[in-house]
């Protein structure tokens, strides 16, 4: 096969390329250039998009002895991204950049210049499987690296894409042998720290970066009851379950502390609350699509598990595709409450191993009453 190898400059992309080219392909390298202002996007040992790692890639490919190029993607990565971001945290929701990069960036973008190109596939470091179920139809799972599986991200990829999707690295027991076969093929990024935070907010203070691009006013924070219990200095850089930063100036009745429950960008309030008002009974979701095959009767209900972070625990969950004003809506039901939930996140299902699909939560149902 022709495989376009995405290398981010870290240890998984090399290794999962030198696989590639170990199995016979015909491999190209590119490394996807995000931001025109190098300045802008988070340095330091990140293995992700910026230009030192850029280099690292370019290394990398060089010792592998295969054609490398770098594609500008920074005019597309705003739109669909960093606009994204910052309209999501606008309407008061809390977006995940990560995913909309795997979805609008690596696996769409990318993948639908490559196939104009005459690529099979794309490749990639991400930890997953690509395999064929009962029927046939290719399904994602999950890593054999339980510690590094990252089939969470990767929901959003549709049956087609998953079709052009090549991930080496989904068979292996764990990411020490990964660096260990980096060390042994002489590749210079095989003890590089792992990438984490958000690569377009150089100094990781996403309040004051949001604040600069919609603005900070002062507002009210009230407790579930609507009394107000103390000021904030922006409603928009406020996030479900976040305790720290809450400037409350009169104490909760127990004198426990006080968590952030909802955030209401309209009137600029947000609204706070006992940590145990953040359990969930229920999240629902119009944005969905499924990874592969669609599951059969999805509106008579289906039993699976729900995942609400990358690195969450799935929790068993009953979930059923229902019409609402004319509206389809993924609603899900958890076994047990799920924890610190926020309007905007990403839920993934999954039928034991295999990543069935995902939804953007919309709507958020408390397992505990007003009372509490």
């Amino acid at each position: 096969m022709r495989i376009l190898a995405a290398m981010s400059g870290g240890v998984d992309s090399a290794v999962a390329a030198a696989r590639a080219v170990d199995a016979g392909h015909e491999v190209v390298g590119v490394h996807l250039a995000l931001s025109r202002a190098g300045g802008t996007l988070r340095t330091g040992a990140r293995g992700c998009c910026t230009i030192e790692d850029s280099m690292d890639a370019r290394r990398a490919a060089d010792l592998l002895g295969i054609p490398f190029y770098v594609w500008d993607f920074s005019e597309r990565f705003r739109l669909d991204v960093v606009d994204d971001f910052i309209a999501e945290y606008s309407a008061g929701r809390t977006p995940n950049p990560c995913m909309r990069c795997n979805e609008h960036i690596k696996f769409a973008a990318v993948l639908e210049k490559g196939l104009d190109l005459g690529f099979d596939a794309v490749c990639t470091g991400h930890y997953a499987k690509v395999r064929p179920g009962v029927d046939g139809a290719l399904e994602l799972h999950r890593a054999s690296d339980a510690a590094k599986d990252q089939s969470y991200v990767l929901g959003v990829l549709t049956a087609e894409q998953l079709a052009h999707s090549y991930f080496p690295l989904g068979d292996t027991p764990s990411k020490a042998l990964v660096r260990a076969e980096a060390a042994e093929r002489g590749l210079s990024v095989a003890q590089k720290p792992d990438s984490h935070d958000i690569c377009f907010i150089p100094d990781g203070d996403t309040r004051g970066w949001l604040a600069e691009r919609v603005g900070a006013e002062t507002g009210e924070i009230l407790d579930r009851s609507g009394a107000v219990v103390g000021t904030h200095e922006g409603a928009r850089a406020f996030t479900v379950g976040q305790r720290r930063g809450l400037s409350i100036g009169i104490p909760a009745p127990d004198g426990k502390p006080r968590f952030v429950l909802e955030v209401r960008p309209v009137s600029n309030t947000v609204v706070v609350g006992p940590k145990e008002a953040l359990a969930t009974a229920e999240i629902s979701g119009a944005r969905f699509t499924w990874v592969g095959t669609p599951p059969a009767a999805a509106s008579d209900g289906f039993e699976c598990h729900v995942q609400i972070r990358a690195h969450a625990e799935p929790v068993p969950a009953r979930a059923v595709v229902a019409s609402t004003d004319d509206v389809e809506l993924l609603i899900v039901t958890p076994d047990a409450p799920l924890d610190g939930v926020a309007p905007g996140q990403t839920a993934v299902l999954y039928i034991g191993t295999r990543v069935l699909g995902q939804f953007t939560i919309d709507h958020t149902v408390s397992a505990v009453p007003l009372s509490v």
